[in-house]
């Protein structure tokens, strides 16, 4: 490994993100190592920012659609690929600098998949769905929670999200269906929260 200016020569760089602390593999033209470091951050964007461009394989998980977006700007080629495809390439036990050199070795590979960098409009829409998803789901849990404490009641409703908002209002009006005053509290929350 060159101590004197271990990024000058770098090609390849392979990089193994997390949450605080990246891994970077980096080689030259011949394929040896150059250098092996980790990073925050913050210093592995300004030591991308410094780097000459070079290619950059990252494993597409959270938060690297950024990264490589960021490093785009800095004008590297970076291609992003789906952990499964990466694992192979790890040659010994699992660690980050052995995930990062993995991540080197598979981004040079001719026939490896690679996952498209999402823009940010992409994410904006991506998570829109899955918040729409998680609303939904919560919603749905809501609504069964609500029909199986009834039930316990002895009040029956069919399934559904509009059969239980045609209903809640009658059922809490009812002084005559058994809910004490406490579980009537207790469903016009649920109604509020369904609502």
């Amino acid at each position: 490994m060159s101590k004197n200016n271990p990024n000058g020569g770098i090609k390849v760089l392979g990089i193994d993100l997390a949450k605080q602390s990246f891994q970077v593999h980096g080689v030259n033209e011949k394929g040896e190592t150059v250098l092996r470091k980790n990073f925050s951050r913050a210093k592995l964007l300004e030591f991308m920012a410094c780097l000459k461009p070079c290619l950059v394989g990252m494993e597409a998980c959270g938060g690297a659609h950024h990264f490589a977006r960021k490093c785009k700007e800095f004008g590297h080629e970076v291609r992003l690929m789906a952990p499964q495809f990466v694992k192979p390439y790890v040659k010994s036990n699992k660690n980050d600098s052995v995930d990062a050199e993995a991540i080197c070795e598979a981004v040079q590979r001719p026939n490896m998949r690679f996952v498209p960098i999402k823009s940010v409009e992409q994410q904006d829409l991506q998570s829109l769905h899955r918040m729409r998803s998680l609303v939904i789901a919560n919603r749905t849990a809501l609504i069964n929670q609500s029909r199986g404490i009834l039930a316990e009641y002895g009040i029956i409703l069919p399934k559904g999200a509009d059969q239980l908002r045609m209903h809640f209002s009658e059922i809490l009006d009812d002084s005559e269906n058994g809910l004490t005053m406490e579980m009537r509290q207790l469903m016009g929350l649920l109604r509020d929260e369904v609502a």
